[in-house]
């Protein structure tokens, strides 16, 4: 009987494989926007301005998104207000923990990683727009097998779906150097800045993209990680025109999750990154550098721009 079972999980795991490895229909590039982290109006007084930045850009543009907050930082009542309005705009809401804990610490415990992500829940469940999908703080999803494979059991029990990334990036450590070069230049023009960051965007998004081609023979349908920060809410509508420029399609996040890499779940450790880095690493590709995005990889190259 134990033969028979593992062989049938055999059978399971091959037509996956071999379903991911399927060439797409359409040859058409297609990529989702998603959003970290939520803002914070206790702390960022120009929240409620770049808010509204990235939900007008979204608007004009026609492009539903997904704003996955956590909830320390939008924990008040205006913090609150500011992921009431992209559900209102018709965006999903999603689980990001509370605390924003690096689950692949040693410190961090399943059953604390757990509470956390039930204590956003009950945040954010009445929350226009919410959604049942949880990304990982960091993209960390354990250094252990029973962390990782406790808590992807947890997700399934609790009707939990994928939300993952399969293309990161440093917008985070562009916007820390983009508010850094504001504050000494204040009357300079941005145009430098933004296609230093949309480079980087574009470079990084060539790079998974390769990795798809690499791993599983296609595009797949992607989604990149962004968050809700400064540099975000000035060149929004520049990102969109970059991917349309170059004939990507850009779709909801429920049609990127449509695509069968979401449901598969990588067996190396430690367990994170972009779905696409950790296949990668799973089939033996060489040269990824862990952390997969970093700023020491960005900082000399901004240092040598002059940003």
């Amino acid at each position: 009987m134990k033969k028979i079972c593992v062989a049938k999980n055999l059978l399971v795991t091959s037509f996956i494989i071999l379903s991911l490895c399927l060439p797409s229909i359409s040859q058409a590039k297609s990529i989702a926007l998603s959003f970290d982290d939520g803002l914070d109006p206790r702390s960022q007084p120009m929240a409620s301005s770049w808010n509204s930045s990235i939900l007008e850009a979204l608007s004009k543009a026609q492009i539903k998104s997904i704003l996955f907050p956590a909830g320390k930082r939008i924990d008040s009542p205006a913090g609150l207000n500011l992921v009431r309005d992209w559900g209102k705009a018709g965006h999903a809401v999603a689980n990001h923990t509370y605390s924003h804990l690096n689950f692949c610490s040693e410190q961090v415990t399943l059953e604390q990683f757990i509470a956390d992500t039930e204590k956003n829940e009950t945040l954010l469940k009445n929350m226009p727009g919410w959604t049942k999908r949880l990304r990982f703080p960091y993209l960390k999803e354990g250094e252990t097998v029973l962390k990782r494979d406790g808590f992807r059991n947890w997700l399934m029990n609790h009707g939990y779906k994928s939300g993952a990334v399969s293309i990161d990036a440093s917008d985070w450590y562009y916007n820390i150097r983009f508010l850094e070069w504001v504050k000494n230049y204040p009357d300079e023009d941005l145009s430098s800045f933004r296609i230093a960051y949309l480079d980087h965007l574009w470079a990084r998004t060539i790079y998974y993209d390769s990795l798809s081609e690499q791993v599983l023979k296609r595009s797949i349908k992607h989604v990149l990680l962004l968050h809700t920060k400064a540099i975000n809410a000035e060149f929004l509508p520049d990102i969109i025109a970059m991917y349309r420029s170059k004939g990507w399609e850009i779709i909801s996040p429920e049609e990127a999750y449509e695509d069968p890499v979401y449901s598969i779940a990588p067996t190396k450790l430690p367990a994170g990154e972009s779905i696409l880095w950790s296949l990668a690493k799973q089939y033996g590709v060489n040269g990824l550098r862990y952390p997969a995005e970093s700023d020491v990889y960005e900082k000399p190259l901004l240092d040598n721009l002059g940003l």
